[in-house]
């Protein structure tokens, strides 16, 4: 039997869980059972805890259904348990190095205690100071183990679960399990305190919980609220039963109500039947209110007058909830003139525009990317809407004739934004635009994700620098209505990088639809248009950028490069969109694709892609052609920028060390021999997952017509999919 299970429900952290198991599975102590709890088997976090299980036996996933909710997933872990003592963690929280064997050393110092509570830190996931809100309280406890009625104001109401070790033979001899529905954590830690018998306290930080930004979805609106005194029934009840001392029962009472107190002072958090809540806590407050219990003075006991009472209305105004929340005037960005702003605050007032979307990419480099292959297909299947790209002033003369456009910062700028009920864009409109109640925010992205993104960058100093305040980057986050995934592997990532309420749309990438609609005379023409000789075989180098340089570097001998690779060699050299150019200094062999507006054609041209850390080579692999990885400085990339996975274990084809190790690739033609193939088809199974050429009509289908989920064409399987030919297939045919 292992000293401790610990018990990580998942639901909707897939993103994070590998963090949260990696905390458990890391620690010093290693006699533990570890049960992630997944919503199905073909759940994405059962993908996760599925690798961990066969990597590791001593994790042991169980699945629990949505519908059981937070407090089915914790029971359904109970009951798969073994170990001595269970501990839960949130499938977004960590376990804090050196926690297991802390708490085996003060479970063996208090033998026999059927609770051990425990201090946590509280951190938000993207900036800010964390707190130990447990702290004070056990500061005061006993010093060994007690029973509770030697401090009754130590009881489980006031600490969540995770905050906490419990006996499993306790748990089992009083049958106790969490209640269902919402405030599960509030009847648990209640029922926990009234059934123990001996508990104890270690006064030190075991978890670490991130705070979402968002807050407790259990502060939320709605009708969830009225579950809060389902729990406090259900406590106060079992207490009664229980025969608890005068001390404990007050203290339990007391805590109680201050949670119903904190409800009924928000009306905000009742939307409605906000009068039969306060209602329905005052026969609670009467029914169970201990003999002898004197309510605290001053304002707080005023409201327990009241409640008790139930005098509603004088409520009401003791806390100043009569005075109408009215609606919170929109927040006005700050353009420059004042003219514009003032502009802009008018055209907020006005009705918004139905039929108008707004377009932008690379924050105004152009008509490119998914935000480009939307507004074509949206001409295409719904062309009752009128369609506006933003762009830079200096970016505005390439945009293509047929494309309306406005120049950012104009007057016609800030009132499209005012206006448009669709916003599509593939980075972040910016700070000052406002989300407007009916407008429909789309993120589509522009990459799969490598490199740490988000406030995953929180922790890399270089890059974090760079990226300004992540508490605003957040609040742009908020306007998103919903964001794009072309794979499973991103949408994790993006929960985690970019934390919100958006919806994912598993759809693909608009931008590499073409990949799959082009024809043997599209690849030949783009090859002429870019100057790609006849018959050579055109190497598209695409190098990312480094956080830590301040322009751009090749990273390679370009010229040396061809000249060793081969006569027929030619490169492609396109740097990063940070960049205006590559620097191909002009040699015959090296044609600057930098500023080619499509990215997509580009890599239709090549015939085989040479990147280092690219998110191009994610794109390029629905191709199927050769690829191959020039990691030269993959440790400092790592140290410095931080990556999801290791890239050198599951590349996509070679990996090159060193200038010569890939001109070898190329001269004896490896970089397309059978081992590359076999890893570019893992690579392409994994991150391929939703771009078949369709992605464009189902994101217009879905976010533009409004379509409902089912309607919307199913993604067509990998090997179905008849990617567009190389030019190299054509000459050898």
């Amino acid at each position: 039997m292992p000293r401790f299970t610990i018990i990580v429900p998942s639901h909707g952290v897939a993103g994070r869980l590998s963090q949260a198991l990696d905390s458990v599975l890391g620690q010093s102590f290693g006699d533990l059972q570890l049960i992630p709890v997944c919503d199905a088997p073909d759940a994405p976090a059962a993908a996760v805890a599925a690798a961990y299980a066969e990597r590791d036996s001593r994790v042991t996933p169980v699945d629990s259904p949505p519908a059981a909710g937070l407090s089915g997933a914790r029971n359904a872990g109970v009951r798969a348990a073994t170990g001595a003592y269970v501990l839960f963690l949130d499938g977004d929280d960590l376990l804090l190095p050196g926690a297991l064997a802390a708490l085996d050393a003060r479970l063996t110092e208090t033998a026999g205690v059927d609770v051990l509570h425990v201090e946590h830190e509280r951190t938000p996931w993207w900036e800010g100071e964390a707190s130990n809100p447990a702290a004070p309280l056990l500061a005061r406890a006993p010093k060994g183990a007690f029973a509770p009625d030697a401090f009754p104001e130590l009881t489980g109401v006031q600490l969540p679960a995770w905050s906490a070790v419990y006996r499993r033979t306790f748990l089992t001899e009083h049958r106790l399990a969490f209640p269902e529905s919402h405030f599960t954590d509030l009847g648990w830690g209640g029922l926990t305190t009234i059934a123990a018998g001996r508990i104890a306290v270690l006064r030190r930080v075991v978890v670490r919980h991130r705070l979402r930004r968002q807050g407790s979805r259990l502060n939320l609106p709605g009708p969830h609220q009225h579950a809060l005194l389902d729990q406090v029934e259900l406590v106060l009840t079992r207490a009664a039963e229980s025969g608890l001392s005068a001390e404990r029962t007050h203290a339990l009472f007391e805590q109680l109500f201050g949670y119903v107190l904190k409800t009924a002072s928000r009306p905000q958090r009742l939307p409605s039947g906000h009068r039969a809540f306060f209602r329905r806590a005052g026969r609670l407050y009467r029914q169970h209110r201990p003999a002898g219990y004197r309510a605290p003075g001053g304002s707080l006991g005023v409201q327990h007058r009241l409640l008790t009472s139930g005098a509603y209305t004088a409520f009401r105004a003791l806390r100043g909830a009569n005075q109408a929340a009215a609606t919170a005037a929109e927040a006005v960005p700050r353009p420059q003139m004042l003219r514009t702003r003032l502009r802009y605050a008018r055209d907020l007032r006005r009705s918004l525009d139905p039929n108008l979307a707004v377009y932008c990419a690379y924050w105004g480099r152009g008509y490119a990317c998914n935000p480009a292959a939307i507004h074509a297909k949206a001409r295409e299947l719904a062309p009752h809407i009128r369609s506006v790209f933003l762009v830079e002033a200096d970016q505005a003369h390439a945009m293509p004739k047929d494309v309306d456009h406005a120049v950012i910062g104009s007057r016609r700028y800030w009132e499209v934004l005012a206006r448009a009920k669709y916003l599509v864009n593939n980075a972040n409109f910016a700070e000052g635009v406002v989300k407007r109640r009916g407008s429909v925010h789309l993120q589509t992205q522009h990459g799969t994700p490598l490199k740490t993104m988000g406030v995953d960058q929180s922790t890399y100093p270089v890059v974090a620098a760079q990226s300004g305040s992540f508490t605003r980057m957040l609040g742009r986050v908020d306007r998103w209505d919903f964001n794009l995934s072309s794979n499973r592997h991103s949408t994790q990532m993006w929960e985690r990088a970019f934390p919100g309420t958006y919806e994912q749309l598993e759809y693909g990438y608009p931008r590499n639809d073409v990949y799959y609609t082009a024809t043997a005379d599209d690849v030949a023409r783009v090859r002429r248009e870019l100057g790609v000789p006849e018959g050579s075989t055109a190497v598209l180098y695409a190098p990312t950028h480094r956080d830590h340089q301040t322009g751009f570097e090749a990273g390679l001998d370009l010229e040396a490069f061809c000249a060793a690779a081969g006569e027929d060699v030619v490169v492609l050299l396109r740097a990063h969109y940070f960049y205006d150019r590559g620097r191909a200094q002009g040699s015959a062999r090296i044609i600057d694709v930098t500023t080619h507006r499509s990215s997509e054609d580009v890599c239709l041209a090549a015939d085989a892609l040479v990147t280092d850390y690219s998110s191009i080579m994610f794109d390029y692999a629905n191709l199927d052609r050769p690829i191959v990885v020039y990691a030269d400085d993959w440790d400092v990339y790592q140290e410095t920028r931080g990556v999801y996975f290791d890239l050198m274990t599951e590349p996509p084809g070679p990996v090159a060390r060193t200038p010569e190790e890939l001109a070898r690739v190329f001269r004896d033609g490896s970089y397309a021999g059978p081992e590359a193939k076999a890893r570019r088809a893992a690579f392409r199974e994994r991150f391929c997952q939703f771009d078949d050429g369709l992605a464009a009509e189902r994101v217009v289908r879905r976010v533009l017509l409004g379509e409902p989920p089912e309607a919307i064409p199913p993604v067509i399987p990998l090997a179905e999919r008849i990617p567009a030919p190389a030019a190299a297939t054509l000459v050898r045919s």
